[in-house]
């Protein structure tokens, strides 16, 4: 056995734990089978929370030669966990009794594997001590996030609301109409409805919703108004549909969410406003391969470089017109117009060539502004 030293062999050993499915299991099986009020949920509803506390914890659990506060970590996902459980009607005594037995568990797991690792046992203690460290700031969290959820979010007396949505929007259960009339969810006049998702942090005066799994979700007959959204929130509305189609809308409308919450959007959209991001984003290995194939030529640790990427991905934003494209980066049409030109003479190509593959117009513009803009991801 080769005995290791120090805080970078633990370190590892806690980051592969963090990158480990079979760890992240064994911490869902533990809060499910110690608390039977969160075995009712969905294991992977269970699974999403779990994963995410695994990640938040990794700048913690990685910097051990360092003296850092555990109040200076993000715990968003901890207060996501008890808000949501609020919203389920699950008791915040369930919810810890599951939270607990997850830790115990990670712990369990973390002294087994330093052991294998031969790592001593003055090192081994820091280690079981600091993960009780933030075991104690997530139930914390959990905590606050629940009593928060308790006085923030609106709830009907018998709790019905989030569990009909939960159940349609999550579960694509069809609940009988007359429970969701009762609940106050109706549809429009031929029967459809639109679901929406939203960020979490000031929603506005929403219709018909509830907080579940980190975002506002929630059912109208009608699409929300402007007048609705608090300044600052994101709000990404369906198309109406039938009932049986709403779980495949949602789905799509908190992708929409994450994705236009990382790109810094705010205000409400209508679902179909960002298919075009929608699709990209589920292909992005396609992405990756159509970026090397345009832009293989391109340094990402060059700033000319990058500037040339930028250039051709603005022209192709104001729809190739270099006077926008100027007007957009504060320079002149002919700085644009040799930028475009040096991007040819680097890559072979441009979004100013005929296509020569067979493409279409639009389809040769599509590539390119899919791989520039994959490219300006990756640098970024």
């Amino acid at each position: 056995m080769t005995v290791v030293h120090g805080p970078e062999p633990v370190a590892d050993i806690l980051r592969h734990m963090a990158d480990d499915a079979d760890v992240c299991g064994e911490l869902v099986r533990a809060a499910r089978t110690r608390s039977p009020e969160l075995g009712l949920l969905g294991e992977a509803e269970t699974r999403s929370h779990v994963t995410a506390l695994i990640r938040a914890a990794g700048p913690w659990f990685t910097s051990l030669d360092r003296v850092e506060s555990v109040d200076e970590q993000d715990f968003t996902a901890a207060l996501l966990l008890g808000a949501d459980r609020a919203v389920q009607g699950v008791t915040v005594t369930a919810v810890l009794r599951g939270v607990q037995a997850a830790l115990t568990r990670a712990v369990e797991i973390a002294v087994d594997r330093c052991r294998t690792a031969g790592v001593p046992d003055g090192a081994l203690l820091s280690v079981v001590l600091r993960m009780k460290e933030y075991g104690d700031a997530v139930e914390r969290h959990v905590v606050n996030g629940y009593r928060a959820a308790e006085q923030n979010t609106p709830r009907e007396p018998d709790g019905s609301r989030g569990r009909l949505l939960r159940q349609l929007l999550l579960g694509g259960v069809v609940p009988p109409a007359e429970e969701l009339t009762r609940a106050g969810i109706r549809p429009s006049a031929d029967g459809l409805h639109h679901c929406f998702a939203a960020t979490v942090a000031h929603p506005g005066a929403l219709p018909v919703s509830a907080l579940l799994d980190g975002h506002v979700a929630g059912l109208c007959p009608r699409p929300p108004g402007p007048e609705s959204i608090a300044p600052g929130a994101l709000v990404v509305v369906a198309p109406a549909a039938p009932a049986a189609e709403l779980r495949a809308l949602y789905r799509l409308c908190v992708r929409a969410v994450d994705l236009g919450r990382a790109g810094g959007r705010v205000g409400l959209y209508d679902l179909t406003d960002l298919a075009a991001e929608l699709a990209l984003a589920e292909q992005p290995l396609l992405g990756a391969y159509l970026s090397r194939r345009l832009l293989d030529a391109l340094d990402p640790a060059d700033d000319f470089h990058r500037q040339l990427a930028l250039t051709a991905r603005t022209f192709l934003d104001t729809g190739r017109r270099l006077d926008q494209t100027a007007a957009a980066l504060s320079t002149h049409p002919n700085t644009v117009r040799y930028r475009l030109g040096r991007l040819q003479q680097i890559t072979g190509g441009a979004p100013t060539d005929l296509p020569t593959d067979g493409a279409s117009g639009p389809l040769h513009t599509l590539h390119w502004w899919w791989a520039l803009t994959t490219w300006l991801q990756a640098d970024g």
